[in-house]
């Protein structure tokens, strides 16, 4: 039986290239990807009726916004918007998919954190916050629904040459680029094709945070 695929922020370049990776491999696979519109990972509500409508085999959350400022320039409304796109409406939309996957006895979570919840660069420290708790989400989440045969990971992608990331001045693309030993950047492909490997081959690994490139850990 194909797997049912849901994965937030479904207009990324991520979400795209995986949902085309996986449609790929298994053409019968049905895949959601909704947008903003759809599914608003800030609004509880919203992600309750349509968890509701949507129940899914491998939940994918890769919502996600930046914003960079300064601790000292940070507003309390700037802080809510980082943390309840990047970490409170992951964890909302896990506790929502769960329901479907703990009654099957089976299901798979994947959180795309940041390599900036390891080594935030200045400036980031809302971002880094949120992502850094995806981690500690990751590692509960896999041990609390672990009997359930429900595996929870996350990834860190790194840096990725992309529409996003075109904004990145040369220069501090070359920074980002020194500290990558293998002097390469990573695909969506590349990260696409980890998320189908991760999810159907390594059928035994939970409670993981997986950084794909090259940057030292």
């Amino acid at each position: 039986m194909a797997d049912s695929i849901l994965i937030t922020g479904g207009q990324g370049c991520l979400a795209t290239a995986t949902a085309r990776y996986f449609l790929d491999k298994d053409p019968r696979a049905v895949v959601w990807m909704p947008s903003r519109q759809e599914l608003d990972v800030t609004c509880e509500s919203n992600i309750i009726d349509y968890m509701q409508d949507h129940p899914c085999d491998l939940l994918i959350c890769a919502a996600g916004m930046i914003d960079d400022h300064l601790l000292a320039k940070t507003t309390s409304a700037h802080w809510d918007r980082l943390l309840d796109t990047n970490l409170r409406g992951a964890a909302w939309c896990a506790r929502e998919a769960g329901k479907s996957m703990r009654k099957n006895g089976t299901g798979h979570i994947i959180f795309i954190s940041s390599y900036s919840a390891l080594h935030p660069p200045l400036g980031q420290i809302a971002y880094a916050s949120a992502k850094a708790g995806l981690i500690g989400l990751t590692k509960s989440l896999a041990r609390e629904w672990g009997l359930a045969q429900i595996r929870v990971n996350a990834i860190l992608p790194g840096f990725m040459d992309n529409n996003m990331s075109s904004h990145v001045p040369a220069a501090h693309r070359e920074k980002i680029l020194a500290d990558h030993v293998l002097g390469h950047f990573n695909t969506e492909k590349q990260v696409a094709q980890f998320i189908y490997h991760l999810h159907n081959d390594l059928t035994h690994t939970s409670g993981q945070i997986i950084n794909l490139d090259s940057r030292i850990v």
